[in-house]
């Protein structure tokens, strides 16, 4: 029997992040429009409301190699939308220190697996 893949849990744990920040980002479309109705313009809801969707779409993907690289796009995404109204770039930066959050642990898992570190190497 084979040892556990360990970023098999981290892929999911991507996925989770995507759809959750989909949602938050959906979200900030009433935060607009309730505080700021200028800004709600049909661009403006259409870039949010495509990018949710594609953060949805980006969470089923995140099983591929390029997965990765798909979700991360997509917050360089929302770093650029946040120009359209001051929430997104809090939301942006929130997920930022998400993401950054868990590259430094893909990183560090990866390290410990490369030294032979894990539990589930041992025995």
């Amino acid at each position: 029997m084979s040892a556990p893949d360990p970023m098999k849990g981290f892929r999911g744990i991507c996925a989770g992040v995507l759809v959750l920040e989909a949602i938050v980002v959906l979200l900030a479309l009433l935060v607009v429009g309730r505080f700021d109705g200028a800004a709600t313009t049909p661009l403006t809801v259409t870039l949010v409301s495509v990018l949710g969707v594609l953060m949805i779409l980006a969470s089923g993907v995140q099983r591929r190699p390029w997965g990765l690289q798909v979700a991360l796009g997509l917050q360089v995404a929302l770093g650029a939308c946040g120009f359209l109204h001051f929430s997104l770039w809090i939301v942006f930066g929130l997920f930022a220190l998400v993401w950054g959050i868990l590259l430094w642990m893909r990183r560090d898992v990866a390290g410990r697996m490369a030294r032979g570190e894990l539990p589930s190497q041992q025995g």
